[in-house]
């Protein structure tokens, strides 16, 4: 069935016209079909100024995006959170307020439920949040969790032959000490193509944190799947500080040159997106978006909070695909390299809620799973959904 939200109804009504409402409706899908057809496809307006078509290099997505929501993989998840894809194509995904976990069949939208993480302590932003696998490994998985005294990573056995909710072993602990709070508590964890375990923090509102070397918090960390420095490629070998300044990284992914993304809050002014580098000082709270001040590193691109409040990202086409909570909406952004090749594109404006985290599902294709179950949203019939997109 097509989805057609209720938020996008009142938005069209709002504009007090029959074109406005006929516009709304031809967004959620003009084409026939029934369930299991695609939803429709949307593409943006070519930003102002660029020419029409593709860049010419091969290395650079074309100026204009499209997007096209294919399916609605399962409905009527509660405050779903990290999204961590398995090798036979199913879903492991993680819920914020409850601290369990559920098996997604892709198939037929089933949930299975494979087990509690014990210890998680939800409140404000914090709780069962981003989780991982390692590459090549179904069997164990990692968890960012708020407990009642820190943030840390754990990590357990996950074995599917066991019966439903009795799959996942007790956590071990593999690092801890995060600072914890209401709010700010980062939460993404992506292993990258060197293996290493990414780690994004949050600063809890303690702005001071950010710049405190000896803090973990505002940072992102990058450590062995045991929790230790690597002993080579952050600034310090003996600390898993990869780079600081952040105010609460949101997103992590890595594009087809293993350059590391993140998306980052931004507090009244700036939202951001980073191109993250080792002992890289991202400014926060001294500077936020872009400042030109030497010391700092500026976001590739920015956006209002009421544009953005970005969440998680994933790579695919030459883009980085950001999702959006305040903004409501998935944001393309073309890059050249290490800058962008045009402006950055939304899409999907107002028509899902709040989007949590988006996950590369393979080439030209992600997983967007939404944010309206999370006590900030306006949960409708059906919310939280996972959402296939073939994007380009």
């Amino acid at each position: 069935m097509r989805h057609f939200s209720r938020r996008s109804v009142r938005a069209a009504v709002a504009k007090g016209t029959a074109a406005a409402l006929a516009a709304v409706v031809c967004a959620a899908g003009c084409t026939s079909g029934g369930s299991g057809e695609p939803e429709g496809e949307t593409t943006s307006p070519r930003p102002s100024g660029s020419a029409p078509g593709g860049t010419g290099s091969p290395t650079a997505p074309p100026d204009e995006g499209r997007v096209q929501v294919r399916e609605t993989v399962t409905e009527d998840l509660e405050s779903p959170w990290g999204l961590a894809p398995l090798a036979g194509g199913d879903l492991l995904v993680s819920s914020r307020d409850t601290g369990d976990i559920v098996r997604v069949d892709t198939g037929n939208g089933e949930q299975t439920e494979v087990g509690s993480v014990p210890g998680t302590d939800p409140g404000g932003e914090g709780g069962l949040l981003g989780i991982a696998l390692p590459p090549d490994d179904d069997r164990t998985l990692y968890a960012y969790v708020t407990t009642a005294s820190d943030n840390r990573v754990v990590r357990m056995r996950y074995d599917p032959d066991e019966q439903p909710g009795d799959q996942l072993s007790a956590p071990d602990t593999v690092f801890k000490g995060i600072p914890k709070g209401t709010i700010h508590n980062g939460g993404r964890i992506a292993f990258g193509p060197d293996r290493m375990l990414y780690v994004g923090t949050g600063e809890t509102g303690d702005r001071g944190l950010s710049q405190d070397d000896d803090s973990p918090a505002g940072k992102i960390l990058r450590m062995t799947p045991d929790g230790e420095p690597p002993g080579h490629g952050n600034p310090d070998p003996d600390s898993v500080v990869y780079s600081k300044g952040h105010r609460n990284v949101q997103g992590l992914a890595w594009d087809a040159e293993e350059r590391l993304w993140a998306s980052e809050f931004g507090q009244d002014t700036w939202d951001e997106l980073n191109l993250v580098k080792p002992g890289g000082n991202y400014g926060w709270p001294e500077v936020e978006g872009k400042a030109g001040r030497e010391g700092f590193t500026d976001p590739v691109a920015q956006w209002r909070p009421a544009e953005a409040s970005p969440s998680g990202i994933a790579t695919a086409k030459g883009s980085v695909w950001m999702a959006a909570l305040r903004g409501e909406r998935l944001w393309r952004v073309p890059l050249r390299g290490t800058e962008l090749s045009a402006e950055p594109q939304a899409f999907l404006e107002e028509r899902y809620g709040r989007l949590r985290t988006v996950v590369s599902a393979g080439p030209g294709e992600v997983w967007l799973v939404t944010s309206e179950t999370d006590t900030r949203g306006t949960p409708e019939s059906g919310d939280d959904r996972i959402l296939r997109l073939t994007v380009r």
